[in-house]
């Protein structure tokens, strides 16, 4: 897994509440394993004209000044619905390291931690003013330190927000369940040698 220590990057608002799995990544898509790049099914339907299949030149993620985002600002419970670890696979392999939001569907915010994509929770204050900045001046760059648990907006205000003390260390040491598995492989050997002399007298 990729660690997530300090990133500083632009990022794009979907200030929406409740956008769920399904918008992240709709249901067709799931069949296929995690080998295969999930970012180009990332928001398939929402970024298009229903009406046409092209893409719409409005929806957030399509815009060239947001191009270069690693970092969502959500609404309210974002990927909220069903468990689908796609959904993190999906922004992942679009190039996103951070979502933000005032809260998130409790699966996928425990999926991310497992995957190299931090969920961070701010104030709903904090996460409108951080919405108000990004649509103002898109580009601008916002810091989000998991050393430091902090986040800096790109006015300069600095806001801490809380993570899991377990999730965190895997996360800033790259660490997913086989990594950690592996870094015990010293313990794990000793135990085994330990437990064949117990039971072979």
């Amino acid at each position: 897994m990729e660690a997530f220590t300090r990133l500083t990057s632009a990022a794009v608002a979907l200030p929406r509440p409740n956008i769920d799995t399904d918008q992240i990544i709709p249901a067709r898509f799931l069949s296929r394993p995690r080998e295969v790049d999930h970012g180009e099914f990332l928001f398939h339907d929402a970024r298009r004209v229903p009406a046409t299949g092209e893409q719409d030149p409005d929806f957030p993620l399509n815009r060239e000044e947001f191009g270069a985002a690693r970092i969502i600002v959500a609404g309210r419970n974002f990927a909220c619905g069903s468990s689908r670890e796609s959904a993190v696979w999906a922004l992942f392999d679009a190039g996103f390291r951070c979502a933000i939001a005032p809260s998130f569907g409790d699966i996928f915010r425990t999926n991310g931690m497992k995957n190299g994509l931090l969920p961070v929770v701010l104030p709903a204050e904090a996460v409108a003013a951080l919405i108000g900045q990004v649509e103002a001046a898109p580009g601008a760059e916002v810091t989000v330190d998991l050393q430091a648990l902090e986040v800096t907006f790109p006015d300069g205000s600095v806001h801490g927000f809380e993570v899991d003390p377990f999730a965190r260390h895997c996360l800033l040491e790259g660490l997913d369940e086989i990594g950690l598995t592996l870094s015990l492989e010293d313990e794990i050997a000793a135990f085994e040698r330990r437990y064949g002399r117990e039971n072979t007298r």
